[in-house]
């Protein structure tokens, strides 16, 4: 009992705040002598910042945003730091409507917040302001001793002149947000935030419209509900500077497709291929780009038929398909999302071929029809008229191919339960906000980038198709661009074709 007792009494006599318990490791040094040091000898010069090729087509995004919110004050957070475990973070990357529309990008300045409104000097025109916390010389206690934003633990952070200059917006110091968001609200001006990126700012907003007399609960969540919709749909139409981001993430995937052939050898011999090849390519991405822009699917053999396989725990065995569904994130954060199908030694089998040369044709009958004026939902519905069609020859489906595609039948959804495209830029679902008018219901228009991805998926426990074909899982995917007249297949220079694949394999494996 008395340890018990003794026990309790530790617990309600424990004080200090666990949070600082990591100083408990620590030693840094504290003399005098030390920080006077430190302060000495450091070259102060400005490095060489220059203005970012993706300023000049930012206003253009802020005007669009104003013209949908015309008297709104529009804020947008980057996000904060996330903890992976205790005291380390996972690598930061900014919330995607503060990247489009401030130009930012990788993993820049966590807490900050980028302002939009409308500029009342020239009408329907955008002003933005940056907040951030600049950075923290050597004559502070944080160069040295905070190691989540000290500059000798996570490197130099910019000054606001250095920012002003790559983006072209005015920056001030995050300590003057309250305020500047508090400015001339009311009537006239309401105050909206992209809401679940940073609690801290959402605090600060819903505080402020109280204390302005602009309306709270439903109301308020209504308001930042459209401008998260309005930061989605802009989005849909890419500019210029964002198509030739999307070419460079393509370009970099497909190298990541070319590593992972070479090294299919070490997949086989490795008791945990998948996770070779998701390595590898995950490799080439990070040298070559900011990452992955979603979690790798290395998926061998039947995983192929769980469309989202991201353990990758399995074997790489010969004789079998791997489905890789991977793109790279560039730095301005555009991914490619592309997905091949590949026999592991290089030859497909009969039934592999078959399966393959299905979904190879679903797939090339949506580019020949897909054309600005299109209907984005009749896509899907192309390609789901060569899946059930070729079940249909198969013996697989219980009723006609056209009766399955009528709304009460689908039967043959059961081998394709997910869609043939979706948007695809600075997040690989992009638009996912997007009203249904403006996704599912849209026109094709010149400029917008989505995926063409059918597929057959025949699990290795389905005893309604033939012995031969289960444990097969096809998926192609390509990245689209809709040009004047027709679409353009960004990531072509990928074999698709199945004598294509085989000579190229053939030629990499060497």
């Amino acid at each position: 009992m008395s340890e018990i007792k003794n026990s309790k009494s530790s617990v309600t006599d424990t004080t200090d705040d666990l949070k600082s318990r990591g100083d408990t490791r620590s030693q840094r040094p504290t003399s005098q002598a030390f920080l006077d040091f430190l302060t000495q000898g450091w070259d102060e010069t400005l490095p060489p910042s220059g203005r970012r090729a993706v300023a000049d087509y930012t206003p253009a995004r802020r005007d669009s945003l104003v013209e949908t919110m015309p008297a709104t004050r529009m804020v947008l957070p980057a996000g904060g730091l996330k903890v992976r475990s205790n005291d380390c973070d996972y690598q930061f990357r900014p919330h995607t409507a503060f990247a489009y529309y401030s130009g930012l990008r990788t993993d820049e300045e966590p807490d900050s917040v980028f302002v939009v409104e409308p500029d009342t000097d020239n009408p329907g025109k955008s002003r933005a302001t940056y907040f951030f916390k600049p950075r923290s010389g050597p004559e502070t206690h944080e160069f040295f001793a905070d190691s989540r934003y000290g500059e000798m633990w996570v490197g130099r952070r910019p000054t606001l002149e250095e920012v002003e200059e790559q983006i072209g917006v005015p920056c001030r110091h995050i300590d003057d947000l309250r305020d500047a968001l508090a400015k001339d609200l009311g009537d006239n001006l309401d105050l909206a935030v992209i809401e679940g990126v940073d609690e801290r700012i959402d605090s600060l907003v819903a505080e402020l419209r109280e204390q302005n007399g602009l309306e709270g609960g439903e109301k308020a969540h209504a308001v930042n509900n459209f401008l998260e919709q309005s930061a989605s749909e802009s989005r849909v139409v890419k500019d210029a500077w964002e198509v030739e981001q999307m070419r460079t993430a393509v370009a970099t995937t497909i190298k990541g497709f070319h590593e992972v052939v070479r090294n299919f050898p070490e997949a086989i011999a490795h008791e945990r291929g998948e996770r070779v090849v998701e390595t590898v390519f995950n490799r080439t991405a990070r040298a070559d780009g900011n990452g992955v822009g979603y979690d790798t699917i290395a998926a061998s053999g039947p995983n192929a038929c769980t469309l989202h396989w991201v353990r990758n725990n399995g074997a790489v065995r010969e004789g079998d398909l791997i489905l890789i569904d991977a793109g790279c994130e560039v730095d301005s954060l555009y991914t490619a999302d592309v997905t091949r199908t590949l026999p592991v030694t290089g030859t497909f089998t009969e039934a592999q071929k078959k399966v393959y040369q299905a979904v190879l044709d679903a797939a090339d009958a949506v580019f020949a029809v897909a054309k600005p004026g299109m209907k984005f939902r009749d896509l899907h519905a192309t390609a789901m008229e060569v899946i059930a069609d070729r079940l249909d020859k198969w013996g697989l489906l219980p009723v006609s191919a056209e009766e399955s595609l009528k709304p009460e039948g689908q039967y043959h959804r059961r081998w394709m339960v997910h869609g043939t495209s979706h948007h695809l830029g600075m997040d690989v679902h992009d638009c996912a906000q997007a009203r249904r008018e403006m996704y599912l219901d849209a026109t094709l228009e010149e400029g917008m980038i989505f995926t063409i991805e059918p597929g057959l998926y025949f699990k290795e426990n389905d005893l309604l198709v033939p012995e031969e074909l289960r444990g097969i899982g096809v998926r192609i995917e390509d990245d689209v661009l809709v040009t004047k007249d027709g679409v353009e297949n960004l990531s072509r220079e990928l074999p698709r074709e199945i004598d294509a694949i085989e000579a190229w394999m053939a030629e990499l494996l060497k």
